[in-house]
């Protein structure tokens, strides 16, 4: 379970409205209490995809046969991932999640989605239509290298 508060996931909402035509990402910082993680900072992040990227990555076709772009792609500069990671350690909090956006597609993983995931965040996905927030959800990547879901809880 992953605990966010109304503020939060309206800033997430707002960052994927935004972005939109394009993906959005950021990582949720905060602390694990077993399978449980509260979200303490949103931390929203530039989407760095590049065409560059593409030639580099397993080939893995966009669902929507759409070309390769921020449209249905994100990625997370790793520069800016080892600043993060080095804050939450001085602050004894943790990344825990890892958020981006569907334009104008459901809150699904995609192969894309699984083939990048790590078992250890969770993954948010913010299902857009036309610019407006429709649904957000969150995956967790299991064993199996598939995604089950789990439950958001808004706290106060």
């Amino acid at each position: 379970m992953i605990y966010l508060s109304n503020q939060q996931l309206q800033q997430i909402h707002r960052h994927a409205e935004m972005t939109y035509p394009e993906e959005c990402c950021g990582l949720l910082l905060g602390t694990l209490e077993g399978d449980n993680k509260r979200v303490i900072d949103v931390r929203e992040t530039e989407n760095s995809w590049t065409n560059e990227m593409n030639e580099n990555l397993p080939n893995i076709p966009s669902s929507n046969q759409q070309p390769l772009s921020k449209k249905n792609r994100f990625s997370i500069d790793p520069s800016v991932l080892l600043e993060i990671q080095k804050e939450v350690r001085d602050r004894s909090l943790n990344i825990i999640a890892i958020y981006h956006s569907h334009p104008d597609h459901p809150p699904i993983p995609s192969a894309f989605d699984r083939e990048i995931a790590w078992s250890d965040y969770s993954y948010l996905i913010v299902s857009l239509r036309q610019s407006k927030f429709i649904n957000i959800k969150s995956w967790k990547l299991k064993e199996n290298r598939h995604f089950e879901e789990e439950i958001i809880t808004i706290v106060a």
